[in-house]
């Protein structure tokens, strides 16, 4: 059973946080702040901070990253967020995304290990901390290298993909897994992977999203006649199929692209396809914009190679509209309300889309109910919770 929060301060030691520290090397009970360590710059982790933030309070909840803004993305972090330089790269990177600026970005996180593992290990002396929860399998390593309680929460193609095509990865990811305090994944598929790769039990909590907020633009009746693709512009999404299958379409839909990261390469190319009355939005801000486009959408397509738990698709189940994608072992974990909002697509079959789009018309008709399990599930203040408790447990 998840530990419960326990009070932030006794009647013995009155101390300020800053200056509860640890003695040989048992965990002071006392230490009530957090540092999150990850990319700033990805909405994802933004939302689980900023959530442990309202949890926490009047703690602090400090986010310790190296990208704040940089190759096109837009700056995501805000006045109210804590943030402390993990030696910031932004500078460094190339001004666009593509498949070179990807390689040197690697190259160039693998130069600074060192300066960011002093630099963490300096801030975690600054800004005393009762643990620190690190957001993708990089952070995890540097956690592990600085030698801080940690707990992890890698991505999925992170344990899926990586570790099968790369030793050295591998070894690299096997030491961050074991290192961590605890591992949180966003499905069963990781879970297993994880216990594969390792031996190692992770937790399942599932993506979040802002239920409440989302309820607010799907409550009003629109009328539905959009087709949105709403993941990464780049080739692990195969967004060239959702163009090759309109122009084999007969009803030739209008398509509307958001997304939060792209391969400016692979964007460009795909894009020579598309027609005059296309919409390329990019990566929507803020975020209610994307929820108000979603709530008016017929069809939001995810069709990725590869995928774990996509927070995005569920975004748009609860926004009301019909999501188009293949067949993918995320499925089965959702509650039966959400699955039939759902058209599993063969990539095979050249009408694919004509097809999804009947679909999302006959079961659109009536707006969405989540059930309580839906709701139960997928409420990001929810799952915050259980990854507080893991904050303050043993």
């Amino acid at each position: 059973m998840a530990a419960q929060l326990v009070p932030s301060t006794t009647a013995t030691d009155q101390r300020p946080d800053s200056e509860r520290v640890l003695v040989s090397g048992s965990r002071d009970t006392e230490r009530r702040d957090i540092m999150f360590v990850g990319n700033g710059r990805c909405y994802h982790t933004m939302d689980w901070y900023r959530n442990a933030q309202r949890l926490c309070a009047p703690h602090h909840v400090f986010f310790a990253t190296d990208l704040i803004e940089s190759e096109g993305n837009i700056k995501i972090i805000s006045a109210n967020d804590e943030i402390l330089n993990l030696f910031n790269i932004d500078g460094l990177l190339f001004r666009t995304q593509s498949t070179i600026g990807n390689i040197w970005r690697n190259l160039l996180k693998l130069m600074v290990i060192p300066i960011q593992v002093v630099r963490l290990k300096r801030l975690a002396r600054q800004h005393p901390v009762r643990i620190c929860h690190a957001h993708s399998m990089y952070y995890m390593y540097l956690c592990w290298l600085a030698g801080l309680p940690f707990i992890g929460t890698p991505q999925g193609s992170e344990v899926l993909v990586r570790p099968h095509r790369s030793i050295f990865y591998k070894y690299f990811a096997i030491k961050s897994l074991l290192a961590a305090k605890h591992v949180t994944v966003d499905s069963e598929s990781m879970r297993k992977g994880i216990r594969e790769l390792c031996g190692r039990e992770a937790q399942v909590v599932q993506n979040g999203i802002d239920i409440g907020t989302i309820r607010q633009f799907s409550a009003i009746p629109q009328p539905r006649s959009q087709v949105v693709s709403i993941r990464g512009f780049h080739p692990l999404y195969r967004i060239n199929k959702i163009v090759e299958a309109r122009a084999a379409s007969e009803r030739k839909p209008h398509l509307i692209f958001t997304y939060p990261l792209w391969e400016e390469n692979y964007r460009e190319e795909v894009k020579r396809d598309l027609g005059p009355e296309d919409l390329d939005l990019g990566r929507v801000m803020p975020k209610t914009k994307l929820y108000e486009i979603l709530s008016s959408a017929l069809l939001a397509i995810s069709l990725p190679a590869s995928d774990s738990s996509p927070r995005s698709v569920y975004e748009a189940i609860f926004c009301g509209c019909c999501v188009a994608t293949t067949r993918a072992s995320w499925i089965d974990a959702m509650p039966e309300c959400m699955q039939q909002r759902l058209f599993i697509i063969d990539l095979e079959d050249k009408f694919w889309l004509d097809k999804a789009m009947d679909y999302a018309e006959r079961i659109t008709r009536e707006p969405y109910q989540p059930s309580e399990t839906a709701l139960t599930l997928f409420d990001q203040a929810i799952a915050a919770k259980v990854i507080v408790n893991l904050f303050y447990g043993d």
